[in-house]
């Protein structure tokens, strides 16, 4: 009775072995979840990048504010007839 026992329990040690570690085991499977959930929040950001990119596209396509926008703060660029102030803050404090 007893060696029945130790070969039914050493058979079901080794239906578990393939379950657990194999190809297809729960090990890999968890693992392979991981990368998808992984794969799909940079996905949901490259989207997101995209949309805003998308946006930006359109807006420099349809309209002069966007081109107006970007000429005055990156190449700071002014129009006729208007004065540009630079106004320069002191790094020291003043005493009033």
């Amino acid at each position: 009775m007893r060696l029945i026992l130790i070969i039914l329990a050493s058979l079901l040690l080794l239906i578990q072995f393939p379950l657990w570690l194999g190809k297809g085991g729960w090990l890999r499977v968890w693992d392979l979840d991981q990368q998808v959930t992984t794969s799909q929040k940079k996905t949901e950001d490259l989207k997101a990048r995209n949309a805003k990119l998308a946006s930006e596209v359109q807006d420099l396509r349809s309209g002069t504010g966007a081109v107006e926008e970007r000429a005055r703060y990156e190449l700071g660029m002014i129009r006729d007839n208007e004065i540009f102030i630079q106004i320069l803050e002191s790094s020291e404090k003043t005493r009033p």
